[in-house]
Formats: structure tokens, sequence, C-alpha cells
């Protein structure tokens, strides 16, 4: 097969720390080719080299086998090369159709042909988005489609796709597929960036393993397994440890934390009951629009109940309503987000600096803070946590996605709480990554804190939980214990 776009020798560093090495790799034209590996492990920095995100430090780049040089994305997607990104990049105050045409806008619009042209676009990809909604009310589901359908709009050879399916249910992770299907009989080029390996081995013609910034290995995916590749990804064997169940039993059960009778807000969550224990992980689980973050939410004092006929709260026995986080948080109440880059941490600051007003946020404001005190803490927190940093004073938004998460985590465990909320809390994680946070989340049960688990992966709720609560249409429609739940018995009550 011809090859559309290859890479010779490229090399990458920041601030003398290389981020690849002496990467070779070649994209065949018409195929999927999918790209694994930890956090980490240069993934994403290969990917943005290809895209004019970020420019080599050494090395070639060919496209049609001739050398090129993107200097920007608008260069590359000039050339035929666009990338979805894992964090959108939609203007939140536009509508659905102008960031499908933006960048690409005629110098006279008539809107009604835009809205029109963006409504077929989003039809023919099965994708139910309403090309008149404003980016900033959809989910992160729909706004990944958004960012699905401009690529697709822009007819380029090569897609570059960085964890497209985090955010989608399973029916909208199949289309999705039929998608890249119909892309690839096209003859458009498609690189799958995923830390779902069962994913990569579906779809992709060949996968290529990274790890440290090399790669380890690339195979037709017909001469791979799930085995294979988590050796390669992390040197050892972690399949048969990622999601081992442990017995309910192990685990005391302490008092009641948190009794939530009748949540209502809106038509989202619609009187909800459930209660949470010290020293148990319950797990929620739910499909999209379910309700199960919003009423975390409720909970944790982000979003607002109804202030009549909003139903009662009670923590520690005593009735709350809080009205902003802080509150909450004092009481020893964190909610650890599902979206890191919007609501997780500051990204102008240090991880140093995120952990500090962290713990601020949970004690009286002080007038000074000593700089020693706060690398201190957020020295304690990298080794705790194992966050892959050079220092306390690295930015978060140069970590890795997997490491990010860990500060995430790190910024809600430094407030001492006595119950944490965990809202996907290894979306768009690698498996190394998964394992650690997992065991850090069994670890904080057994200390007695109470854990609310929500999760769209059925795999992480049976095997983490101690008991599971299935959310549908804003309210807690089915209860099991870990004992008696399967996957077939609660998706049928997520459904039906």
């Amino acid at each position: 097969m011809s090859t559309i776009l290859e890479l010779r020798g490229v090399t990458k560093q920041y601030r003398g720390v290389a981020a690849i090495t002496n990467i070779d790799f070649a994209l065949w034209t018409g195929e999927v080719h999918a790209i694994v590996g930890e956090n980490g492990a240069g993934k994403s920095t290969l990917t943005k080299i290809m895209a004019g995100v970020t420019t080599p430090s050494g090395g070639e780049v060919l496209f049609d086998g001739k050398p090129v040089a993107f200097a920007t994305p608008r260069d590359a997607l000039h050339a035929g090369v666009a990338m979805v990104f894992q964090e959108n990049s939609l203007v939140p105050s536009m509508t659905v159709a102008q960031n499908v045409f933006l960048g690409d806008e005629k110098f006279f619009n008539r809107m009604r042909g835009v809205y029109i042209a963006a409504q077929q676009l989003m039809g023919s990809l099965n994708f139910g988005v309403d090309p008149w909604a404003t980016v900033a009310t959809l989910g992160a589901a729909k706004k990944q489609m958004v960012e699905i359908a401009r690529a697709v709009r822009q007819q380029a050879r090569v897609i570059i796709f960085d964890e497209p399916t985090a955010s989608l249910t399973p029916e909208e992770i199949q289309l999705f597929f039929a998608l890249i299907d119909r892309l690839k009989r096209r003859g458009v080029s498609i690189i799958f960036i995923s830390h779902a390996i069962e994913e990569a081995l579906r779809i992709a013609d060949r996968i290529t393993v990274m790890r440290d910034g090399a790669v380890i290995t690339c195979e037709e995916s017909v001469k791979l397994d799930r085995e294979s590749i988590i050796r390669a990804m992390v040197g050892r064997n972690l399949s048969t440890a990622l999601y081992s169940k442990e017995a309910a039993s192990a685990r005391r059960v302490g008092p009641q934390i948190l009794s939530v009778q009748d949540l209502s807000m809106g038509n989202i969550v619609r009187n909800n009951s459930f209660s949470i224990y010290g020293g148990q992980i319950t797990g929620m689980f739910g499909l999209i629009g379910s309700g199960r973050t919003e009423t975390a939410k409720i909970i944790a004092g982000v979003l607002k109940r109804r202030f009549f006929h909003g139903g009662e709260v009670l923590y520690e026995g005593r009735s709350v309503r809080y009205g902003i986080p802080r509150r909450a948080i004092q009481d020893g109440i964190v909610y650890v987000t599902e979206d890191r880059k919007l609501e997780g941490f500051f990204g102008a600051m240090s991880i140093a600096e995120n952990l500090q007003v962290a713990r601020l946020a949970a004690n009286r404001p002080v007038l000074f803070v000593p700089m020693n005190a706060a690398k201190d803490l957020a020295r304690q927190w990298i080794e705790q946590l194992q966050i892959r940093a050079i220092n306390g004073d690295a930015h978060v938004t140069e970590l890795s996605g997997g490491n990010q998460q860990k500060v995430v985590i790190a910024r809600s465990l430094v407030q001492r709480p006595k119950l944490v909320i965990f809202d996907e809390p290894t979306r768009g994680v690698d498996v190394g990554d998964i394992a650690e946070i997992h065991a850090l989340i069994r670890r904080l049960a057994d200390e007695g804190l109470g854990i609310l688990l929500i999760s769209s992966y059925l795999p992480e709720v049976l095997n983490l939980s101690d008991r599971i609560l299935v959310s549908q249409r804003g309210r807690i429609v089915e209860e099991f214990s870990a004992a008696d739940a399967d996957e077939e018995s609660i998706m049928y009550a997520a459904v039906h």
C-alpha cells in the first residue's frame, strides 16, 4: 500500500527533556492505524507534530512522499491533515453550525444556508445534534460529535482522532465506528489514539505501541491481543490485575454518611433517593442524560436543587443545602470532576500552586503562604500519587492526561474529605494509571471514607463497587449488591 504520511527520526524536546526520540512512523492510504501507550508515552506529541500543532526538534515529516514543515494546524489542514482533539477546541459562545464552518466561512454568509448544510451533515453522520444550539449548552458527548463533524466536512485525507469515544455512549460508539468504516472506504487514512485497547483491536488495521517516547512495536492488529499490547505498553502484564474483583466482605462498612431524599432539579434530576456509607464504594451507573453528574454536583454545591420541593440532603445526620462548593468542601465533601480541563485545575498555575489553592479552599483564608510550604505539599503528593512531572513548578497543562487527572485527585484529597465523589475518574487514562487510581480508591474506602464512584465503564463499576446504583431519567431505579451484579442486568436496568 502507498504511504501518505511518514515520519523519519523525529524527536521533540521540551526544556531539554525528550518527549519522543528518533520516531519512525508510516501511515498508509486508506488504513486505520491505532496508536496506544501509557500517558506520557508520547502519543499526543507525535500526532501534534503530524497536525502542525507543534514543530519537531529533529527529524523529517513527509506527506505524499514530499518533505513538509507544518508551522500551524491551518497549514496541515490545507495539506489535508485534520485532528480531532481529546479536549475539544470549540468556541462555547457560538452555535454548532458556526463551529462546524469556523475558519472556512465565505465572504458573504447566508446563515440559513449554513444551518441547513450543518443539519444535513449531522444527519448524514447520524449525529443527533441541533445545529442551532449553542456549544456551551451541549454535553461532552455532543461536543465530541461536533468536533468529528467539523473534521469530516473539511474533507481531510488524513484524520487524527485523539480519544474520540471517551465521552460517547455504547450506541454512539457503534455509529462512530460505522463512520470510520465509511471514511476508510473513501480512501481517508485514520489515526486512532485510544486507551480502550479492545476498540483499537476491533477497528485498526495496524497498531503502534509507544512507551517512554519510543515506538516499541508496530504490527497488524490480527497478530496482537490485549495481553501482548499491555505488556508492550507498560513492560509488565496488568491484564489480570486491572479489573480484579475484591470480595465485598473484605471491607468493613461504616455508618451512613449521606442520605439523599427526593432530590429534584428541573427535568434532569427527579425525586432521586439513595444513601452513601463510610468505608464503602458505592458505584453509580447510567447512560448519558441519566442525571448522574447533576446529582453529584447538587450534593457538592456546584449546582442548586429546587428551592421548594427540591428534596433533602442529610450529611452526617443533619440537613444541608450548599450554595457554593466551598461550604461542602469545608464540611468534608469533595467532587472530582469528569471534565478536568474545564473544571479540574487552573491551567496557568503550577502543580504546587494548584494544590495550595485547593488547600486554602478547605481552611480559613490567610494573607501569606510561604512558597517552601507549597513546594513541600506538591512534593508530597507527587510522590504519593506517582505524578510524572519534573517538579512541583511544572504547569499542569504540560502534563499528560493521566497525570493531569492525578493532580485533580490530589487537589481534592489535600482538602481532607470524608466523602469523595469520583465522576469518571479514569476517562482518558492509560492502563498503568488506571490500576494506580483504582488502588487509591480502594485504599480511601479501606481508611473509612465514603466513596461515590460514577462511571460509564461497566467493568470499572462492577470490579470496584461494594454496591451498585443504576440511574435512569434523573433517579435511581435499581440497586445491586456486588455479589448479584452482572453487566447484563445492570445495562437492562439502565435502558428499560
